[in-house]
């Protein structure tokens, strides 16, 4: 299970072939890679599948590989399309999926060892690799504390204070099963990803920020960044995990933030003590070499408000509205949700 959606596993997936299996998501959040916390955003869950079975339709309109097979409505085995799902006036919650092999990760002397990952994998597994791309370089990300506006060609001798648009993405990997995320230089990413292409790795993330940035012009979305997931098998690379959600990658309108990111900054702005903690903790477990860092942190996140909950479920509902062209949540438009959402 992971912090926001469970996984359900119907046919195990071996060295020779692809399993089956479904993500079934919750309305559960994680901010901080905390993981779950305390409190839940209704339809939330049915949201973000809606959003990501809508994402994997459309690669593959344009001949990208997944690994989707559909989508199931509650008390119901029919794997259906998303099309198929929503006539029938019900929001999926549960994703069909082709399975690969997840090998253990294992952490000895302070290091992952990716070289036992590999030896686990043969021909069909997770590449435990994020492929990150950015459309814009926001004055809070971290790219501007790792890198130089020149690394990237950009006409600057510092990082301006304000938002930058890219003319071109800029991509970057980083790892996935790491209790803290790390950013790559290409040989690194090279060589955990083992078998599968980097450079294949990349033209896939390309295209998938290329189809996700059109489908949210068309709700007057503009697409920040985001990340994908991919499977080797066979020596195909197939996009997985979910792409192009609220919580995989970051949206504005208006200049407003419509993501996950609107409730990472309202934590931050009323619960400073535990972000502080979290840092904290992190920066500890760097130092000591250690995998767990929230068993260094002494601070727990406290519930949100029920106004919050509901301007974050309003959000999330309306920007699923816009992006997919239709009425499927009971929600208020996305002007007045994300009017909402400033206000927090």
């Amino acid at each position: 299970m992971t912090s926001v959606k469970e996984f359900r596993v119907d046919e195990p997936a071996t060295a020779e072939g692809l399993g089956r299996g479904a993500f079934v998501f919750t309305d559960d959040y994680s901010v901080f890679d905390w993981g779950k916390m305390p409190d839940q955003i209704p339809d939330k869950g049915a949201s973000l599948c809606t959003m990501g079975a809508y994402n994997f339709q459309l690669l593959e309109e344009n001949h990208v590989p997944t690994h989707y097979e559909g989508v199931r409505l509650p008390d119901s085995d029919e794997v259906l399309d998303l099309g198929e799902a929503l006539s029938a006036d019900a929001a999926p919650e549960e994703m069909v999926i082709e399975l690969t092999q997840v090998p253990d990760l294992p952490f000895e002397d302070g290091s992952y060892d990716y070289d036992a990952y590999h030896a686990g994998a043969d021909e069909n597994y997770l590449i435990p690799l994020e492929i990150v791309f950015r459309n814009r370089v926001g004055v809070g990300s971290s790219l501007r504390s790792r890198t130089e506006p020149a690394d990237h060609g950009l006409d600057y001798d510092t990082w301006p204070e304000e938002v930058v648009d890219l003319d071109e993405p800029i991509v970057e990997f980083s790892t996935k099963y790491e209790e803290q995320d790390r950013y790559l230089d290409r040989e690194a990413a090279d060589r955990i990803a083992g078998a599968a292409s980097i450079d294949r790795l990349e033209e896939l993330a390309r295209a998938v920020n290329h189809i996700v940035t059109e489908q949210a012009a068309e709700a007057n979305l503009i697409h920040e960044d985001g990340k994908i997931e991919c499977l080797y098998y066979d020596g195909e690379i197939r996009v997985a995990d979910v792409v192009g959600t609220f919580d995989e990658n970051r949206f504005s309108y208006g200049g407003q933030q419509v993501s996950k990111e609107v409730i990472r900054q309202y934590h931050k702005r009323t619960q400073p003590e535990w972000v502080e903690a979290v840092g904290e903790a992190k920066n500890e477990a760097d130092v000591e070499g250690v995998a767990d860092w929230k068993a260094l942190c002494d601070e727990s996140p406290e519930p949100l408000d029920d106004d919050v909950i509901k301007v974050a479920r309003d959000l999330y509902c309306a920007g699923t509205n816009a992006y997919v062209g239709g009425d499927v949540f009971d929600a208020p438009s996305l002007d007045d949700a994300v009017d909402a959402a400033s206000e927090l």
